[in-house]
């Protein structure tokens, strides 16, 4: 329960993210009793966020650091570093992988966004991964933000500045998303912005 969203544009690329945490359906906890309510956090060159049980942050985190070999800047070698990660979940993490018993494969329970130099990627429970040109969004906000950021992305904004409008919009129309928020910024690769312009 998040409003976690990620904009490209131009030479920038932003990462935002509420603060809240939302226990079932009738407790939160908002950013000034958690001393942690940062959701946004960063692995190399790369910020990651995660939608689903506040227990995954702290799990991705501890199997990253684990995992010598990995790539995040592609989504071939996300795809790879995932399909690497998920025994260490199971195994080292106790990661439960049922989900639909006519699922095609294991779930791995978690939506990530990873915002990088590379460009934006979302990571889905069966290890789907996504690479986005504009704007994307995860979390029980996600429709809000991509409402607002949409209706934004062509004026005359930043990255940064489309990111925040998405995250504000969530945490106006979500119950399960409240301010403050935490947002993050890195520069397109020249590589990647020559891929993106042919």
């Amino acid at each position: 329960m998040t409003t976690i969203v990620a904009v490209r544009k131009g030479k920038q690329i932003a990462i935002a993210a509420d603060s809240q945490t939302t226990f079932g359906d009738d407790q939160k906890l908002l950013a000034p009793y958690d001393c942690f309510h940062n959701k946004i956090f960063r692995h190399g060159d790369s910020y990651l966020a995660v939608s689903g049980s506040a227990a995954h942050d702290l799990v991705l985190q501890g199997a990253l650091k684990e995992l010598k070999k990995k790539d995040l800047g592609s989504r071939q070698g996300i795809f790879e570093t995932f399909r690497k990660l998920h025994p260490k979940l199971k195994d080292a993490f106790y990661l439960r992988p049922e989900e639909d018993e006519e699922d095609p494969y294991e779930s791995s329970q978690m939506m990530v966004v990873i915002a990088n130099p590379q460009g934006i990627f979302g990571v889905y429970p069966m290890r789907e991964i996504y690479e986005f040109s504009r704007i994307w969004a995860i979390g029980s906000g996600r429709k809000f933000a991509m409402g607002a950021m949409y209706a934004v992305y062509d004026q005359d904004l930043s990255a940064k500045e489309i990111a925040e409008i998405g995250v504000r919009a969530g945490c106006e129309f979500d119950v399960s998303s409240s301010l403050p928020l935490s947002i993050y910024t890195v520069e397109v690769a020249a590589e990647a912005a020559k891929e993106t312009s042919e």
